[in-house]
Parts: structure tokens; C-alpha cells; sequence
């Protein structure tokens, strides 16, 4: 087993509960942990044989362009489709954090983490 990370992809996207972050955006961190069988690749060397990091950053790039009121939406929907397109997978971990939400204080981010 071993591990495909994707780590600190940056957004900018409209999500959130209030009217005026759905209007205005903000910037969001995604970390993606994708756990699966690697041995066939690690020997073959050949693309056909692994997950496609880039396949893999175009998907969660598609769901942070829809809007939602909850991180805990999104973060599901990518594991969603992370496990509709690709095979073999054993564990998917999806972490995304809103950075400087408007919560009336100084915090550099809330995050929400899902793993299925």
C-alpha cells in the first residue's frame, strides 16, 4: 500500500453560509490523501498503473467550482468522485480549509476533514 498526496491545492471559490460569501469568495486549501495498492506501478513504471495526479486535481478542482454552503458538502462530493473515478482505492482523506473566515475574530482558517 501507499499513499498519492495532493497537498495545499489553492482555490478560490465562492462557498459558505453567509449571502456575502457566496458574493465576494475567499481562498481555500485542499489537501487529498488518496490510499491505494502502488506495487504494480512501482515496478512498472508506467502511468496506466497508478493514479493519475493530475486526473486527481482536475476532479477536486471541478467540485470547489460549485457552490455550497458547507465545507462538509463539498469535502464529500470530492470523495465522491474521487472513488466514482479511479479504481482500486483502499481509503480517500479530503481536507479543506477556508482561510481567514469571517467567524469576528483573528484565525487563519477553519478546516473540515472526511475520510471515507
Amino acid at each position: 500500500m501507499g499513499f498519492i498526496q495532493l497537498e495545499n491545492m489553492e482555490f478560490y471559490a465562492y462557498h459558505g453560509h453567509f449571502k456575502e460569501e457566496q458574493i465576494v469568495g475567499n481562498k481555500f486549501l485542499v489537501q487529498l490523501t488518496i490510499e491505494a495498492n502502488m506495487e504494480v506501478a512501482a515496478r512498472s513504471d508506467s502511468l496506466k498503473d497508478t493514479l493519475n495526479y493530475h486526473t486527481a486535481y482536475q476532479l477536486v478542482k471541478e467540485e470547489m467550482a460549485k457552490k455550497s454552503h458547507l465545507l462538509e458538502n463539498i469535502a464529500s462530493r470530492i470523495l465522491d468522485t474521487v472513488y466514482a473515478n479511479f479504481s482500486g482505492i483502499r481509503s480517500v482523506t479530503v481536507k479543506i480549509s477556508k482561510m481567514n473566515p469571517p467567524i469576528g475574530g483573528k484565525i487563519d482558517a477553519v478546516s473540515v476533514t472526511l475520510t471515507r
